[in-house]
């Protein structure tokens, strides 16, 4: 070891040498240390850390570094007395509270890996439960209301083990984590509920002025932040009182990052409340020292304007890597022809000009908002890289007699569909032809469901049980669809995760058993029990 150059590298660090001498103090103990584990600990970016680790000649076993008793001695002198590290705001509340640590600890280790398409990095089991510890020491939480914005980490199981008097939503794009969360919240007893959302798009209706606060730790980008803070914003129900939670971190090195992000959040006209910084840490992210601060955005009354003017603006490619970074920028779609006998009436997504010129054209975001107003008989239907999995609800979404969909990537599994559509398909084109209407009680009933995406799921159902069993009340045809579908609620089809479209038939098969029992004099529907086979 040289002590000039550590001397020197610490020097250079100037008033940020803090995170460098708290790795080095680490060190100084003597045991090996893991890379991964020094950058977590000090909140450093792995380059930092490593440059340290030359400096100090630390001895290497793979992964791992450690000093020499003699070499400890001598950076113990570099170092000289030691200084406190700040405040963690909730650290004194973290002990009791071990049980839910162990717990999120099983339920990270247990649930979907992270996807580098969609910038996944799980959090630590301690970060998890400090965001849900930091939320009821600053806010009121009893009768509230939570939205994740996205939720990898697993902060919505957290927040309803310590906070069981929260409602807590999630919504997010990947339909593997929606159904870990939605499974594990049953066994757990927690009041979670689920949404699909590919943000890009839009905020799941159901969850549009709910909220009283929402969490995301959105893709690190200028515009994958501002697009997850902005439909994070339309998700409070009140924007004068409703604070957004927010992940986010850089590296030490790379202070213009976080520069262009803070202008994203001016430009949305939000007051920043607070920062905590390094707050969140992180399995992976070494490249930012596997920290992110948390900030606490306070909606002003300016904020929703500006939004309304500009999320639509933050497009598509909003991640860090894979198809969708911001450096891939895509273009509209290219190659699709259409055969004769296939012209479109309607195109929807990003088409070049020149292609079906005469034909009205919709945004793939309008299209699942609302109904078209007429019920085209063909549909070309671009779906650029990333978004393959909106397929299923842009679908759902249309009463199109065919429809042609243009994929830049391999289409996603379809056969939920499959009562609507006979689906074909030849590399990333993929026909879907509506199938004419079914018989039988099943059949109508589910089919009515699928055909009004659009509308309320539980009042469709109840409707259609309504016209199945010609005796029953709304009352009744309203409890029945609660028991036999309790996570219908106020959501539409298109908010649906896959599981719970795949679960649909049976559902609307328990429905009418129950349906036919009440409607035969029982009177009030059985119990939700009864309906299992």
């Amino acid at each position: 070891m040289e002590p000039d150059g550590l001397n020197r590298l610490l020097a250079e660090a100037g008033v940020d040498a803090r995170r460098l001498r708290a790795a080095l103090a680490l060190l100084c103990d003597g045991a090996w240390w893991a890379l991964a584990d020094l950058v977590r600990q000090t909140a450093t970016s792995r380059r930092g850390v490593e440059a340290l680790l030359r400096e100090a000649g630390a001895q290497r076993s793979g992964d791992r570094f450690r000093l020499t008793a003699e070499q400890a001695r001598a950076c113990r002198e570099v170092l000289g007395e030691g200084s406190a590290a700040p405040a963690d705001p909730v650290a004194h509340l973290l002990p009791r509270h071990a049980d839910v640590v162990e717990r999120m600890e099983k339920l990270i280790a247990g649930g979907p890996r992270g996807r580098h398409a969609l910038d996944h990095v799980a959090a630590t089991p301690e970060t998890v439960v400090r965001r849900a510890l930091l939320l009821g020491a600053r806010f009121w939480l009893p009768g509230s209301r939570l939205l994740c914005v996205g939720d990898h980490d697993l902060t919505s199981l957290a927040v309803a083990m310590i906070h069981p008097g929260v409602q807590v939503t999630v919504a997010d794009i990947d339909d593997r984590i929606l159904a870990y969360i939605d499974a594990q919240a049953e066994s757990l007893g927690l009041g979670v509920r689920v949404l699909w959302a590919d943000l890009r798009l839009g905020l799941p209706p159901s969850a549009r002025d709910q909220a009283d606060l929402a969490i995301t730790d959105p893709p690190y980008t200028p515009e994958g932040v501002g697009l997850f803070v902005a439909r994070a914003m339309e998700g409070l129900r009140d924007p004068e009182r409703g604070r957004v939670l927010l992940a986010y971190g850089v590296s030490e090195r790379t202070p213009m990052l976080a520069l262009k992000v803070q202008s994203t959040l001016h430009d949305l006209n939000l007051a920043l409340e607070a920062i905590y910084p390094d707050f969140n840490r992180y399995f992976g992210a070494e490249a930012i020292g596997s920290a992110a601060d948390l900030y606490v955005l306070r909606p002003t009354s300016k904020t929703r304007p500006a939004i309304a003017a500009r999320v639509e603006r933050f497009g598509t490619a909003i991640y860090t890597q894979g198809p969708q970074s911001v450096e891939s920028r895509p273009g509209p779609a290219s190659g699709a022809s259409f055969e004769a006998g296939f012209e479109p009436e309607v195109l929807v997504g990003d088409w070049p000009k020149d292609t079906a010129p005469r034909a009205p054209r919709a945004r793939l975001s309008t299209w699942l908002a609302k109904p078209y107003a007429a019920s085209p008989a063909r549909v070309a239907m671009a779906v650029p890289s990333g978004l393959e999995a909106a397929l299923p609800r842009l679908l759902l979404a249309t009463r199109a007699g065919h429809v042609r969909a243009f994929l830049a990537g391999p289409a996603p599994d379809l056969s939920p569909l499959s009562p609507l559509y006979e689906i074909t398909g030849t590399g990333t084109v993929v026909d879907a032809v509506r199938l004419p209407p079914p018989d039988g009680e099943t059949g109508r009933l589910l089919r009515g469901i699928l055909d009004n995406a659009h509308g309320k799921l539980a009042n469709t159902w109840r409707e259609g049980l309504i016209r199945a069993h010609g005796g029953l009340t709304k009352k009744q045809a309203r409890a029945i669809v609660s028991r036999a579908a309790p996570w219908a609620g106020e959501v539409t089809l298109l908010e649906l995760p896959e599981h719970r479209l795949r679960g649909l038939r049976e559902a609307v098969v328990a429905s009418l058993r129950l349906a036919a029992e009440t409607a035969m004099g029982a009177g009030e529907p059985v119990a939700a029990d009864d309906l299992r086979p």
